[in-house]
């Protein structure tokens, strides 16, 4: 008797420091892996592609390879999410709360949650490059999109990468190969169509939580084009975007807790 009751004792004292091993091990976890992510079309675009995130220490490589977006365009790409225990994820044909047929940005940023990193070509990578339309890669003549990047992160992005998301922007809901006002102008900047700011495709890392429900929101303000480094023709008919695809994420937002 005496002996199974130390037994038990051992194995209580064994678990909970097996338990502390494991948590210890995850935040390092991250690093040296590579993560998958499947994009799937939003707003009936028919875009879909794959992500490779590989982290190397505090390096992320950035590795995208899309079909079926707007051809000869600038798109606007993001890792969005939260680094703070707040639980987003890709949003479906629900998020459009005024039935127009268009999830916009203000509608499916609740959802997805607000900008960790601006997928540009070259320089900043911080949210405030979101505006950075030179920067942006642009789709080829098929609505190709090839993108590769090797960027430095912080640590809560290596400790929480698999809480992040790609999000690329840019649509075509009346086939005609631009950006235009077929869908009106953008809530978030009137001079902008609602095509250029509008999510195109999104995917979250291989293994995430799908469809949960977010424990945090995101509260969208007023949108403005201040930021913008350089405006640019697009599309055949030569439309100035003036920044399109940057004003994804101009107003300044904050993320808030849900009462529990």
């Amino acid at each position: 008797m005496k002996a199974k009751r130390t037994a038990r004792l051992v194995a209580l004292t064994v678990i909970p420091i097996s338990f502390a091993l494991g948590v210890a091990g995850t935040a390092g976890a991250a690093s040296g892996k590579t993560y998958q992510v499947t994009l799937e079309q939003l707003n009936q675009t028919g875009a879909h592609g794959t992500a490779m995130l590989t982290l190397d220490g505090t390096a992320l490589t950035v590795k995208i390879e899309t079909d079926g977006l707007v051809p000869n365009s600038p798109h606007a790409q993001h890792l969005h999410g939260s680094t703070d225990g707040h639980d987003f994820h890709c949003p479906n044909a629900s998020a459009d709360k005024n039935k127009d047929g268009v999830v916009t940005t203000s509608e499916g940023m609740p959802v997805y949650g607000d900008i960790n990193i601006s997928l540009t070509t070259k320089g900043d990578t911080t949210k405030a490059s979101a505006l950075a339309v030179d920067r942006m890669p642009i789709a080829d003549s098929k609505g190709h999109l090839s993108y590769e990047r090797t960027i430095t992160v912080s640590q809560a992005v290596v400790e929480h990468i698999k809480d992040l998301h790609v999000v690329q922007h840019g649509i075509d809901t009346n086939n005609n190969g631009k950006y235009d006002f077929n869908k009106g102008k953008s809530e978030l900047d009137p001079k902008l169509p609602q095509e250029a700011t509008a999510p195109a495709d999104c995917g979250m890392i291989q293994g995430a939580a799908v469809g949960s429900v977010p424990v945090g929101g995101v509260e969208t303000g007023s949108g403005s084009t201040a930021g913008v480094e350089s405006p640019q023709l697009l599309g055949a008919g030569g439309l100035a975007l003036v920044g399109a695809a940057g004003a994804l994420v101009v107003a300044r937002r904050r993320t808030v807790r849900q009462g529990r």
